[in-house]
């Protein structure tokens, strides 16, 4: 596995050379932010972006992402306009030698918390989902003050945007899904990018939208949409491991076996009852999630592409981004890096 962490570019607080000074650190997983969605990524802007991370010793492994426009996800006529764009922004990533896209097709919300400081009980913080707490929240008057939401969106366009929704329920989604990768996965293959969708997170219907990337039959189905390793998944074990049905290592063999796993997000979770979950440290004993387990079996389904240790606590008084914090996302992919060696070592 590639070890690799999450840069925001310049106006991260984390910068490029710390993320460098992290034993094992290979690459960096990054994006363009000032190209609204649905319009093409410049080339230009990808090397200048690549050549930034090559300045400092590291690989531009992995984008992450290339935002899909609301009306791919809802159907809309111009649809056919914003592919042919996200097209181009694919074959401009090939050209540019970045082997990955991790993206995600959920409705209005990327990933979504009730609580984006909570007292983890040592004087850190951690992110935390409370299902109950979050149906509390008026998205007709009061989206804004969801914890992290922030978008462009006035009050008036959301609401317009909620409503049209109600007309999209999974199996249209799952169609609109299938339209889009119909047309961007031979792109990909072309270009030499493997797509990595991201699943939900949480993995369930929140605010009534529908949501379809949730569990081990959902990424079954979604590798059939596009026979290709260029329809592949961002394994995020802190976006699947909420649900306790969800087997995560009989899904990293079967993805494994079929070579669709293309990008692995690790973060650990602590289940605390019903729908509800905070993010731990990512020591196994921390939370819900057996990490020993989860690397024995990436590495046993062949696994080698990049990893990123995802979500940390702010810890050691640090502030910043909540969740890109440096010193406990640092802390994590050291863990991981131990865990892959131990790993190694058993099968000799």
């Amino acid at each position: 596995m590639k070890m690799t962490f999450r840069w925001y570019g310049d106006s991260d607080p984390v910068k490029i050379e710390y993320i460098k000074q992290i034993p094992g650190m290979k690459g960096v997983v990054s994006a363009i932010y000032d190209v609204p969605a649905g319009e093409v990524w410049p080339l230009d802007k990808l090397l200048n972006l690549k050549a930034k991370i090559e300045s400092a010793g590291l690989e531009f492994s992995v984008v992450e992402s290339i935002p899909v426009h609301e009306d791919i996800k809802l159907g809309r006529p111009n649809r056919d306009l914003l592919i042919d764009n996200y097209c181009q922004s694919v074959r401009n990533m090939g050209e540019a030698g970045i082997p990955v896209l991790c993206y995600n097709f959920m409705p209005v919300f990327d990933w979504t918390r009730s609580n984006l400081a909570r007292d983890y009980g040592d004087g850190s913080n951690s992110l935390s989902y409370d299902h109950e707490e979050l149906s509390k929240f008026d998205l007709t008057t009061d989206f804004l003050e969801l914890p992290g939401w922030a978008s462009s969106y006035t009050q008036d366009q959301l609401n317009s945007l909620l409503e049209e929704y109600k007309a999209i329920d999974e199996e249209r989604l799952w169609e609109n899904l299938r339209y889009f990768l119909e047309r961007v996965v031979p792109v990909a293959e072309e270009s030499g990018v493997r797509m990595a969708i991201h699943p939900d997170d949480p993995p369930w219907s929140i605010f009534g939208l529908p949501r379809i990337i949730t569990n081990s039959e959902a990424l079954r189905r979604l590798i059939s949409l596009v026979d290709s390793p260029s329809n592949g998944v961002t394994f995020c074990i802190g976006s699947l491991g909420p649900d306790e049905n969800h087997n995560l290592i009989e899904s990293i063999k079967f993805l494994g076996k079929k070579d669709r796993i293309n990008f692995v997000h690790m973060r650990n979770v602590k289940r605390t009852g019903g729908k509800s979950f905070y993010e731990s440290a990512h020591l196994s004993d921390e939370g819900s999630l057996d990490f020993y387990e989860i690397v024995k079996a990436l590495d046993d389904a062949g696994f080698q592409g990049p990893v990123r240790p995802d979500h940390g606590r702010m810890i050691w008084g640090e502030t910043g981004r909540p969740g890109y914090g440096l010193y406990d996302r640092a802390l994590g992919s050291t863990y991981i890096n131990g865990l892959c060696e131990a790993v190694a070592k058993a099968k000799k």
